[in-house]
């Protein structure tokens, strides 16, 4: 069974998912501009080819808060999950993420992989990201990563010369940055 869920805004959110033998599920966790929440995710693998595709992408431009916890775990071999995260923070907005993928004993064959990649828009802004693994068994392919930077100036600056207003262009940078995880909710 395939299942396809898009999030947005103050939605009401679940906090346990459990995926069985052979179902797949791609979600997407959409926090609009101006939206604070702090929110604890916890999905389950709990049948041989299960797969999970999850994504969220946020935007802090002011004050706000967004925190967001999210635990996977593969409780059984075979099974495969991905996900992607990114946030712009702006302001004097405050944007977490911890995320942990947890491979059971005996959970071979499993194939994890965590990204987390927050852009900052000026020196108040704060972005954490802990991307943890936890992986008791042998024969997996796991990953996880983090990075936070700003807008890159030398585009920037190429966007300029060609007559596109700083302001634009910023929004440029910033959609073209957040577009991986928005084109999954059109």
């Amino acid at each position: 069974m395939d299942k396809q869920l898009i999030i947005a805004g103050k939605d009401p959110m679940p906090s346990l998912l459990r995926l069985g033998a052979g179902e797949s599920l791609m979600l997407t966790i959409i926090i609009p501009e101006g939206v604070s929440l702090t929110h604890a995710l916890e999905i389950d693998l709990d049948g041989p080819g299960a797969r999970l595709d999850l994504a969220g992408a946020w935007k802090c431009s002011s004050d706000e808060q967004v925190r967001l916890q999210v635990v996977v775990r593969h409780n059984v071999p075979g099974c495969t999950s991905e996900q992607l995260f990114k946030c712009v923070v702006g302001g004097k907005a405050r944007s977490g993420f911890d995320g942990l993928v947890y491979v059971a004993p005996g959970a071979a064959k499993t194939v994890a992989h965590q990204q987390s990649h927050a852009l900052l828009l000026n020196a108040e802004a704060v972005a954490e990201s802990r991307p943890q693994l936890e992986i008791y068994a042998d024969d997996v392919e796991c990953s996880h990563g983090a990075t936070t930077g700003y807008l890159n100036p030398e585009e920037l600056f190429y966007m300029r010369s060609r007559g596109i207003p700083e302001e634009e262009a910023r929004a440029m940078q910033i959609e073209a940055f957040l577009a991986p995880i928005l084109a999954r909710a059109l």
